[in-house]
This record gives C-alpha cells, sequence and structure tokens, in this order.
C-alpha cells in the first residue's frame, strides 16, 4: 500500500485542489492521499472562511482517503514552522511515503539545491544577509540577495519570488533537517497566480473564490417578486459551478449562512478584548509579537475600530501586513513562543487528530494507529494518556476551535457544539 502525503489548508476547495490530488497519486502510483489540513485558522494570520470540517469533508470527497488537523500553533507560523509541523506530523504517521507540493516553478532540482543551501548557512550565505539587512532590506530580499550570491554558477534565487515555491522550499527543508525518509515531489500549480483576485475558466484561485464567498455573506439582492434574498447564493453559485468540484458546489448551497462565509472582522471584539487586558510588556510573550509591534499596538490602541482596520493601522515597511496578522491571531489565541519552543524541541507532535477519512480506505487508518509514532485521536476525551505538554496543546486547539465556532454560531444563530463533541467524518 503506497501513500502520498499533501500539505493544504483547502480554503477553501476548489478545482487546484482536485487536480493536486489526483496528480499525487498518478505520478507517485500511490494507493491513497493523507492530507494535513489547517483546523480553523490558516497560514496568512486569519480565520478560516469556512469551518474545518467542512473543509475536510469537500476534500474526502474529492479523492483525500483521510483529513488529520495540523496544530493551530503551526497552521498560522511562519512558513517555515508551518512547514516543519506539517512535515513532522506526515512523518511521524508512519505510514507515508512521499510529499507532494505545487510550486510554480515545477524544478525540484533548484528547489532542493536552494533549500539545502538555507539548511546549511555556509559563510558566505551569513555574511552577505547580515550585510543587506544592516542596509536596510527587508529579510525576504535580503535572503534572496545572499542566496544570489552563493549560487552564482546557477543562479536560481529568483524562485523565491514565487509564494508556493518558498513554501515548496520550506518543506524540502524540514525534510532534510528530521531526516525524513519521504520521498518529494513537485506539481507545476495549475491556472491562476496565487494572489489573482478575478475568476478564470477553470483553475482560479482560491483568493478569488473567498472574495465571492465574503461577497454572498454581505450582499443583499432583489428576488424577482421584488423582494430581498439570501445574498444572491444561487447567483454567486453559478459563477463557481465550474471553479469547485460538484460535491463541494453542494456543501457550500447547504451550509451558506448556517456555518459560512467567516471573516476576519467577525473577531474584531474578541480581539479588542483581548488587546484592552494586556500590558505591553507582556505582548511580547505572543509568537510573532516584536517589541516594535508591541510598542505600535499599545500606541495606536484608541485608533482600534476593527480587526482588519487595525492591522492595516499597524504594518509598516518592516512589519508586513502578514506579520502584523499572524502577532495579534497569536495574542487572541494566546499562542506563547516558550510553548511553542517547547513544542517543536520535543518532536513537534504529542498526537495526529483525525478529522474524518473515507470508509473504503479505514486500512489507512489501521496502518497509521498500527505504525504511527503518535497516538491517533478520534475521540478528543481519550487524550488523558497526553502527557503535559501534549495537554496543553491540545487545549490550545480547543479553545482555538470553540473560539472560532461561537463566533459561527453567534453570526448564523446555529446551535453551538463543542469540539469535545464533535463526531469524526466518514465518507
Amino acid at each position: 500500500m503506497k501513500i502520498v502525503g499533501l500539505i493544504a489548508e483547502y480554503n477553501p476547495f476548489h478545482n487546484g485542489h482536485r487536480y493536486h490530488i489526483e496528480q499525487a497519486k498518478k505520478i507517485t502510483g500511490a494507493d491513497h492521499a493523507v492530507v494535513v489540513m489547517s483546523g480553523d485558522y490558516v497560514q496568512r494570520g486569519i480565520p478560516a472562511c469556512m469551518p474545518k470540517r467542512l473543509r475536510a469533508e469537500m476534500a474526502l470527497k474529492c479523492g483525500a482517503s483521510a483529513v488529520f488537523e495540523l496544530p493551530v500553533c503551526y497552521a498560522t507560523g511562519s512558513a517555515e514552522l508551518f512547514a516543519e509541523g506539517a512535515v513532522s506530523l506526515l512523518d511521524r504517521l508512519g505510514i507515508v511515503d512521499t510529499l507532494v507540493f505545487g510550486s510554480e516553478c515545477n524544478d525540484l532540482e533548484s528547489l532542493s539545491q536552494i533549500a539545502d543551501l538555507l539548511v546549511e548557512e555556509p559563510e558566505l550565505y551569513r555574511t552577505v544577509l547580515r550585510f543587506h539587512l544592516k542596509n536596510g532590506a527587508s529579510y525576504p530580499m535580503a535572503r534572496q540577495e545572499a542566496v544570489s550570491a552563493c549560487l552564482r554558477g546557477n543562479d536560481c534565487s529568483f524562485l523565491l519570488n514565487d509564494p508556493n515555491n518558498i513554501l515548496g522550499i520550506e518543506y524540502l527543508k524540514a525534510l532534510k533537517r528530521q531526516k525524513s525518509r519521504i520521498i518529494p515531489y513537485t506539481i507545476a500549480r495549475r491556472g491562476a497566480h496565487y494572489h489573482d483576485p478575478d475568476l478564470h475558466d477553470s483553475y482560479s484561485s482560491a483568493s478569488a473564490i473567498r472574495s465571492l464567498l465574503a461577497y454572498s455573506g454581505s450582499a443583499v439582492h432583489i428576488d424577482h417578486a421584488g423582494q430581498p434574498e439570501s445574498s444572491g447564493i444561487h447567483h454567486i453559485l453559478g459563477e463557481l459551478e465550474h471553479q469547485v468540484p460538484e460535491s463541494c458546489l453542494e456543501l457550500l448551497k447547504d451550509h451558506h449562512r448556517i456555518q459560512y462565509p467567516i471573516c476576519q472582522n467577525d473577531f474584531s471584539l474578541i480581539l479588542k478584548y483581548k488587546l484592552l487586558n494586556k500590558k505591553q510588556d507582556s505582548l511580547i510573550r505572543y509568537m510573532d509579537v516584536s517589541q516594535e509591534l508591541a510598542n505600535r499596538i499599545c500606541a495606536q490602541l484608541n485608533h482600534y475600530f476593527h480587526y482588519q482596520q487595525f492591522c492595516e493601522l499597524l504594518k509598516t515597511r518592516e512589519l508586513t501586513q502578514t506579520r502584523v496578522n499572524r502577532a495579534l491571531l497569536h495574542i487572541m489565541l494566546g499562542i506563547k513562543k516558550k510553548n511553542v519552543a517547547a513544542y517543536t524541541s520535543d518532536h513537534f507532535h504529542y498526537y495526529a487528530h483525525l478529522l474524518g477519512f473515507r470508509k473504503d480506505s479505514e486500512k489507512v487508518i489501521s496502518a497509521a494507529a498500527r505504525n504511527g509514532k503518535l497516538p491517533l485521536l478520534t475521540r478528543l476525551y481519550d487524550a488523558g494518556h497526553l502527557p503535559e505538554s501534549g495537554q496543553k496543546m491540545l487545549t490550545q486547539d480547543v479553545l482555538a476551535s470553540n473560539l472560532y465556532t461561537s463566533v459561527v454560531t453567534d453570526k448564523y444563530k446555529t446551535a453551538f457544539k463543542n469540539e469535545y463533541n464533535q463526531g469524526i467524518l466518514k465518507i
């Protein structure tokens, strides 16, 4: 039994993701695809546009055999931390043979060359990096210059300009650092650019689809009888007909204004409450919060109107929008530097939280339970055997999910269901 591993957010699931699953199985000869997926919050430091179980169900209906949740401290971390956490989880499942990721360049050799360099960090690299940072360059630009200086004979540093290439390099770094036996492959990212805001024929970006779904949560349309229509969802789903698989379209229809769309500003009062209860010297305890950012948060707090506006207010040339997003999210969720440092120094994981699986793939779950280095959590009430650090990580995951679910239930007036009472998906 061959199993390919995939790392994803599916925010939301679309045709490009289905293509990724299909091609990953094809090029590796895998019988099954196991996915490590971000939970209710994603790597850009914002809440996912819809709950994790809805996104997991879409993946399972489109070819994934099983979906495991990436703990929130890694799902909302830097590209490096995200990759290390996800790769470690795939590796410790004990059943994954290969990893397939998308990239703009589809050039595994060049991506591997950069990854090797960044893992080794030779003296020339460190010297050039320090020089450019000292002269005011941003870290990404300084890193690219340092890579270019070290690869003059085969300068592929321009690959660091594209987001999927960067993430692919981080996956390769993580495999190397963790001495994993998993064999990497890459496939060309198909369709629109990662940040393309426009819909295309059939392979639009997740950004474009999210924008349309967000609009569906706020726009008001008038039906033929002159009455307000429920956000024109039928018109919007019509636009998405060629962008997402048919099974996903049905789920989008069934759960609209029941579980989604969710946006950053839905958490505005929660974040403000958290910030009002923090002192300047305590803010730097949280992941991605520098002293400079802590100072800016305290100086600008009286100008807080809503979550997204405050993020934009705080950003500078040195503090990117994504960095600010992540920092504020970590404050809101209570994700502290010392805790994450303890997790990463202790093999990253204490459990593998299974969100769902296909009934015709039960042998995959049995193999993970038999061969893996982590206990499989299918019911969170069974987690009493975890060590203290594992309990702390799980408590953080549960709190983050319950907070997200509370926002969903408040926004759409649906019944709240605690994370401990959520069942496992079986498709």
